[in-house]
């Protein structure tokens, strides 16, 4: 079975590109790629295909937040049925296409509400290991399009209305027909729109939209972890001929931490002692999240013990509950010693029985047992 192609490298856009520019390179890529513009080419049906497949996960949220985050593998990301375009010989493939591009013609050339939910905009916030632990009030700016102020997004200038094209009576399509054969094209003269504007609006160019810049105010909640997304309703693109605005889309990006490591709600931490304070135990000023907190180290403690610190954690997300802050001890050994210390060691060695050491006891029986 052939691998498939990156979704992202099918339509040729970077990973953190908005929905925005994911449409046009859509757009621009169906309308050249379309197999009726190249009935020669056996390969075009499976390149149509591949195009129509990834903007399927990538144009929705949901399923390009599962892509993102788990690739191919991810839930749902073989739900797309591109045999539903197989062949080309039923009208559901068409006017699915034709839906996606044109703004939607029903069967015999009627137009569809033209009415489209705005596009979803994605933006990666980076914070504080700290910030969120705790959560934090956190402000961005941002780039979207917006309706053009000057012509109210028609893309015509003041005083002047787009009319309707007269090649395809407004429909967006123009069609032929060889023998039994009915081939559907977007209409070259409009663009597929229905419409045509002779005096473009000298603000947006005739695009209807312009790109502004705004500011987002959120709320980061306690317990958010790296990758999480925060969903802004509402606050993406607008949508067109009154359709519902797109979302806001905040994935989160969690600096890492100079002492702590998380793992859901539980933090661990290294922490260094001494051969002293290990053999014979000791109070310790050990960091947490909210400030160092005395912690009794029992004696004999070896390397790699750990210990379990309740509720110093971090707080579960929509949650009352914290986790805990794991101590692993590490028995740190001195260097660069004085002849002096040297020679204190030796006498406290030589005056050992060999019983204070019970894993070296345990592992030499062991290897006595094994040569024996």
């Amino acid at each position: 079975m052939a691998t498939k192609r990156d979704y992202y490298e099918v339509l040729g856009v970077d990973k953190n590109a908005s929905q925005d520019e994911i449409k046009k390179a859509y757009r621009k890529l169906a309308k050249e790629s379309h197999p009726d513009l190249h009935p020669d080419d056996k390969t075009a049906d499976a390149r149509f295909k591949e195009i129509n497949e990834a903007n399927a996960v990538l144009s929705d949220s949901d399923k390009r937040a599962k892509y993102d985050q788990f690739g191919m593998d991810g839930p749902n990301m073989g739900g797309f049925d591109a045999s539903g375009f197989g062949g080309f010989g039923g009208m559901g493939g068409f006017e699915s296409i034709f839906d996606q591009l044109f703004g939607g013609m029903g069967a015999g050339g009627q137009r569809r509400s033209n009415v489209q939910r705005g596009n979803d905009l994605r933006y990666n916030l980076r914070v504080s290991f700290e910030e969120a632990a705790f959560g934090a009030k956190k402000s961005f700016d941002f780039m979207r399009e917006e309706n053009c102020d000057t012509c109210h997004g028609s893309g015509a200038k003041p005083g002047t209305q787009p009319e309707t094209c007269a090649t395809c009576k407004g429909t967006g399509q123009v069609r032929a027909s060889s023998g039994f054969m009915v081939t559907v094209r977007p209409c070259n003269v409009c663009g597929g729109t229905g419409k045509n504007i002779k005096e473009r609006c000298g603000t947006c160019g005739g695009d209807g939209r312009v790109r502004r810049k705004r500011t987002a105010n959120v709320n980061v909640p306690s317990g958010i972890d790296d990758g999480q997304v925060i969903i802004m309703n509402g606050q993406g693109e607008p949508g067109i001929g009154g359709g519902p605005s797109g979302d806001l889309q905040i994935v989160i990006s969690v600096r890492p931490h100079k002492l702590f490591k998380r793992d859901g709600t539980n933090i661990y931490l290294d922490m260094p002692i001494s051969l002293t304070q290990a053999s014979l135990g000791a109070d310790i000023d050990v960091p947490t999240l909210e400030g160092s907190v005395k912690y009794a180290i029992p004696e004999g403690t070896q390397t790699g013990t750990r210990f379990r610190l309740k509720g110093k954690g971090i707080q579960q997300l929509n949650g009352s509950q914290r986790g805990d802050l794991v101590l692993n001890v590490q028995v740190e050994i001195p260097r660069k010693l004085s002849d002096k210390q040297k020679e204190l060691l030796r006498q406290f060695e030589s005056s050992l029985s060999g019983k204070e050491y019970s894993d070296s006891k345990s592992f030499l029986d062991k290897v006595k047992n094994l040569f024996s």
